[in-house]
């Protein structure tokens, strides 16, 4: 119920959270204090927990314990020099050399659109259009800045 959208310049995200049926309005992607980009889809709490792993240099030993089941983990991404490393279960990254990705419940849109040349940000905006759960605004990120 999230769409994260990198385009090789722009991290991009929603920012409806749905908790109960009761939509909210929050902050899903963020930069980290040494100008990497970080963001999550899945149990906010535990995505908290992975961006402050994240935030403290990304050490294999102190990898949260709760990502590591199997069947309950959040789809991290961390955008490092212009190169997007995804976390899922392990602390070792899956780092994808296609030009764009994105994660979450509007993710077959936002690719569809940055596909066909939209930016991350558009293709949030799209993806939002037509998935119900994703929406509340449009937040984004550069690495460059």
């Amino acid at each position: 119920m999230t769409i994260i959208a990198w385009d090789g310049i722009t991290l991009a995200a929603d920012k409806r959270a749905v908790s109960n049926n009761l939509s909210r309005t929050l902050t899903k992607i963020f930069r980290l204090k040494n100008g990497d980009l970080f963001g999550a889809c899945g149990d906010m709490s535990y995505c908290l927990q992975m961006r402050e792993w994240a935030q403290n240099g990304m050490n294999p030993e102190d990898f949260p314990k709760e990502q590591r089941d199997k069947d309950d983990w959040q789809v991290c991404v961390v955008i490092i020099a212009g190169v997007l490393h995804l976390f899922e279960k392990t602390p070792y990254a899956i780092v994808f050399e296609d030009t764009f990705y994105a994660c979450g419940s509007g993710r077959d849109y936002a690719v569809a659109a940055m596909h066909l040349g939209k930016t991350a940000k558009e293709a949030v905006e799209v993806a939002c259009v037509f998935d119900t759960t994703c929406g509340n605004g449009v937040d984004e990120l550069r690495q460059d800045q």
